[in-house]
Order: structure tokens, then sequence, then C-alpha cells
């Protein structure tokens, strides 16, 4: 199959150290040409992949002093990706909804990943407006500010079983937190958690412009204690140790969480994940078995004292019968398929 994946320019694919959808693109992407497919990648320039790449701009925009606004390499990717329509089965967006009022005559043979959240009242009018425009989500809760949309599937995020080893002989002696460092993630309530338990806790996490005033008044102060240890962003090679070797990791999140990649990523190193009950954290978590879902700090606390109890062998087991690359590649594969008849029978754009 003849498909065009449609990465954001913000960060490479991957990228070179956080980055969630970037990540996701780079291993479906992969897994797909690995399977034979004629795969074509619109990202940055700096890009590393199997697939043709096509530069939507020389490098990350992230990593570019002049690129201050994104959306015009971004409507210059979409204007060489016009050009090859008739070399594409199937069109898969991952750039929000930028492209909708470009693709919408041809809206069957595409398909569009929302990755972040939908709860924002200003996202309602296009959704509304561009109502057959294909939707896939990669959680159902991510679907519920938005349940009139198009939806034509729900795909959750895989990725390749050797990226994050199971870690034989962990050290067992600290607490994990890896994301980024914004209100919403709630790195003070892990900081809390570690401080009333005794345990150290280390911070894996990406400060970006936008929180860097709220990481200097509200999370620098807390750092000030043996326990807690800042890191930093860290690559995927730095992660094999940094969560293999961790005795749970926190997800205290505060805000509906469309996915949380990093759950998965915990989890394929064996590791137990202690999350709060927000967003997507019931789908990927087996409360018991991968990880424990608490309601507040104090069941926090009374988990991180019963996670050694979680099987890290099944933790990993139940990570590569959900969420590898290949059955994420599969999901998306049937799909395509769809789109592919649509594009192949001229049908028009409806509405699911």
């Amino acid at each position: 199959m003849r498909i065009a994946q449609v990465a954001p320019l913000i960060e490479a694919v991957p990228p070179r150290s956080y980055g969630g959808t970037e990540r996701v693109v780079s291993w479906l992407t992969e897994e797909l040409v690995r399977q034979g497919h004629q795969v074509t990648l619109f990202a940055s320039g700096d890009s590393k992949t199997g697939a043709e790449l096509v530069a939507g701009s020389p490098q990350a925009l992230r990593f570019d002093a002049n690129a201050i606004v994104p959306e015009p390499y971004h409507l210059v990717m979409l204007d060489r990706l016009q050009q090859r329509l008739d070399d594409f089965d199937v069109v898969h967006f991952h750039i929000d909804y930028l492209h909708f009022p470009l693709f919408k005559s041809i809206a069957r043979q595409t398909l569009t990943t929302l990755h972040g959240r939908l709860d924002l009242p200003f996202l309602e009018p296009v959704f509304r407006h561009f109502n057959r425009m294909p939707l896939v989500s990669i959680s159902m809760h991510q679907r519920r500010p938005m349940r009139q949309a198009n939806w034509i599937g729900t795909v959750h995020h895989g990725l390749p079983r050797d990226l994050l080893p199971y870690c034989e002989a962990p050290t067992w002696d600290y607490l994990a937190f890896l994301g980024r460092i914004c209100p919403e993630k709630r790195v003070d309530r892990a900081i809390r958690i570690a401080k009333r338990v005794g345990m150290k806790l280390k911070i894996a996490a990406k400060v970006d412009k936008a929180d860097r005033a709220y990481f200097a008044s509200e999370v620098e102060p807390l750092l000030d204690d043996p326990l807690i240890e800042f890191v930093g962003e860290v690559n995927d090679g730095a992660k094999r140790d940094f969560l293999g070797n961790a005795y749970a990791m926190l997800f205290p999140i505060d805000w509906p969480e469309p996915f949380g990649l990093v759950m998965i990523e915990a989890m394929a190193c064996g590791v137990p994940v202690i999350a709060w009950r927000n967003g997507s954290v019931p789908e990927v978590i087996e409360h018991g078995l991968t990880g424990l879902i608490v309601e507040d700090e104090d069941e926090a606390v009374s988990a991180v004292k019963r996670a050694r109890m979680l099987n890290r062998r099944l933790i990993r087991k139940r990570f590569e019968e959900r969420f590898s690359v290949e059955r994420m590649a599969g999901d998306y594969l049937e799909l395509y398929e769809q789109a592919a008849y649509a594009k192949r029978s001229k049908l028009p754009a409806i509405s699911a």
C-alpha cells in the first residue's frame, strides 16, 4: 500500500528527546516500512526514517530561531503533498486540523489522528464545520468533548518491543516521573508523595518556554531536598535505565490525558504505574495488574507501598499483548484499507 504520513514540524521524527506525537509517527512509519509498504514521510528535514522523506522544513522548528510561527512551514509542506496526491492510496495526518480546508474534497481518502486534548471550547467550530473529515482517536475518553465528530476508529499507541526491554534486575531504589513540566502534569504531587514515603524521586522532564515561569516559581523550590533529583530531558537510550530500575512510575495528572505514552513506556520495562483516575488512564492501566489507579495523594501513598506486589514480568507481558507497534500498525492498516477503497471507488466524503 502507498501511504503518506504527515507529521508536525516542531520536532524531528523521531524527536531528539521529548516529543510524543513525532515519536509515535516514527514507530508507525518504520513498522509499515518493515512490513513492505511504500511509505512517504512528510516531516522536518532532520528526521531519520526508512521511508521516503519529504522535508517540510530544513530542521525541527523547535531548534530554528527564525521559525517563530510554525504555520507557514506547514502550509508549504501541505502544498508539496497536494502535488503528489496521485502517488498515495491514503494520506494519514498527524497535524490536528490545519489541513482540513485543503483536503476536504478528498476527505474519504484521508484519516486524521488527533493526538491532543479536545475539551477546549474554541475547537468546537472547526470540528462542527469540517464534519466529514475522518478522525481517529487515541483513546475513547479523548472523544467525549467531540462526540458529534466523524470518528472512524480508536487506535491506542504502540511501541517497538525491543525499544525499552524488560529490566531483569532493577535497583528498586527510586520512584520515577517522566514527561513534561506543566501545571496539569502535577509533578508537585509526585514530589509530595515521594517525601511522604521517604523514597527518592527522579524527575526526567522537559521544560517548555511557556512553562519556564511555572517551573521557576512552583517547582524549582520543591527540588531543594536530598530525596528529589531533577534529571532533565532524556532520550530513548537513557529511558531504558531510568524507567527499568524504578520501583514504580508516578503519573499524577490533573487533566483529561488523551493517552499518556509514558504509561506504556513504563509497562514495557515491567514497571508498575501509579496514576490518577483521569483521561485515558483506566483504558491503559489495568488496576492491580499493570499498575494502581488512585483518586488522591493518600491513596497514592498507599499504592506505593503495594506496588512491589505487582508482577513485573506480567506487566511486560500485558504491554506486549496490548501496546506493541505491530498491533498499532495493524489497527491503522484496517482503516487505510477503507480509505484506499474510497479512492478506488471515487466515493464522496460522507459523515459517519
